[in-house]
């Protein structure tokens, strides 16, 4: 290193000597780089254009890059798509094939074996064949058991005590209030009611009429029966006994005439009953003077007399008995009198329309329909006496 170097020390110094007491030699000092100062431009012509001679481009130094000024990007609102409904493909739902389990060589007799299998199979097909783990288990112990399917754990596990006031609020909540236990006492005895008055009504419209037309039956069968073995008239006709028969041919009527008004013994039985005893005696057909008086009917137990407001002057009324046909022909009709007014019965009814004694028949039945509040009331006067051994008469011949 030369002595002109600042970096050159003397070698004649001490060893010992601290570095930083070593004074390098100055050399010779560099002088300070010039300010920078910009580049003059130099204008040059343009080549290929003479023409505009005093035109020049000036030559100015590179500078840094300036983008243009742009405002910040402001997106449009386009609301949110709606995502389209995705709806998979069907697929059944997958149904294991049932496999049976081995059964081990040294399991019990071929019987019980197919009975414990039979047993598995029910419970697996009970729905128990999808439980994994632990729940195969307690499928075969169910199997067992014979079929018996296990009881699920919630069953299993017991209930947690109540309280005494959880229980009593538990009791009382499951008891019925009394407006409850009362409406459905009141609802039953309602529905009951009702019943009983449907089957009542049953019974009067249907079953009395069809028992009466058996009784009726029967009582005609009898007298005629009695007529043909030839006995004898008696002198008085106990009360229910049957003695004519009375045809109405415009209303298809045909039924037995007995002595008596009874409802038990005559009328409920579906017969017409004459009126024969005590103080409402009336003459019979036979008699050659007086008003035949019968009663009957106009709605269930036969109702013979149901439609007799339909006749009309001049239909005919026929009474058979042992001896002859008597023969009336409708002559007046009153619709609605007191069940009091016995004076209709008289040998010359009055209302009639009759003015003398005669041989009259007399009709009474209840009006309205379905009530026994009223009589309704049909008159007759004899035309024709025809014995029996001349044939019918030309009212039922026609």
């Amino acid at each position: 290193m030369t002595a002109g170097s600042p970096w050159f020390r003397a070698t004649n110094l001490p060893e010992d000597e601290p570095e930083h007491q070593q004074i390098p030699v100055p050399g010779p000092v560099t002088p300070p780089a010039a300010p920078y100062e910009p580049e003059t431009a130099v204008y040059e012509p343009i080549p290929g254009s003479e023409a505009y001679q005093g035109h020049q481009t000036p030559q100015t130094p590179q500078e840094a890059y300036q983008a243009p000024y742009e405002p910040p990007y402001e997106a449009s609102y386009e609301p949110p798509r709606q995502p389209a409904s995705y709806e998979p493909p069907y697929e059944a739902p997958y149904e294991p094939a049932y496999e049976p389990a081995p059964v081990p060589e040294t399991a019990a007799p071929a019987g019980e074996r197919h009975d414990e299998t039979m047993a598995l199979r029910t419970v697996e097909q009970a729905g128990g064949a999808t439980l994994p783990g632990p729940g195969r288990a307690e499928r075969r112990r169910a199997a067992k058991r014979k079929g018996r399917a296990p009881e699920p754990a919630a069953a299993q596990a017991p209930a947690a005590p109540l309280s005494r006031v959880e229980a009593r609020r538990a009791a009382r909540a499951a008891k019925d209030s009394v407006g409850v236990v009362l409406s459905r006492v009141v609802g039953e005895l309602f529905i009951t009611f009702g019943v009983v008055m449907l089957l009542f009504v049953t019974y009067q419209l249907w079953w009395t009429n069809v028992r009466a037309g058996q009784q009726t039956d029967k009582a005609k069968a009898e007298i005629e029966n009695s007529w043909s073995h030839g006995e004898s008239k008696p002198e008085a006709f106990e009360p229910g006994q049957g003695f004519a028969i009375m045809y109405i041919p415009k209303l298809d009527v045909v039924v037995p005439v007995a002595e008596g008004i009874s409802k038990t013994k005559v009328l409920d039985k579906g017969m017409v009953g004459h009126y024969g005893e005590g103080k409402l005696k009336t003459a019979m057909p036979a008699d050659k003077q007086g008003n035949f008086a019968v009663a009957g009917h106009r709605n269930t137990h036969g109702e013979p007399f149901r439609y007799v407001n339909q006749l009309k002057p001049g239909d005919p009324i026929v009474v058979e008995t042992q001896d002859a046909y008597y023969t009336y022909e409708m002559a007046s009709i009153l619709p609605q009198t007191s069940p009091s007014n016995v004076s209709v019965i008289d040998p010359v009814p009055k209302g009639s329309g009759f003015t003398g004694p005669g041989r009259y028949i007399t009709l009474t039945t209840c009006t309205p329909e379905f009530t026994s509040t009223y009589r309704m009331i049909v008159w007759g006067k004899l035309v024709e006496e025809r014995p029996r051994s001349k044939g019918k008469p030309q009212a039922l011949v026609g």
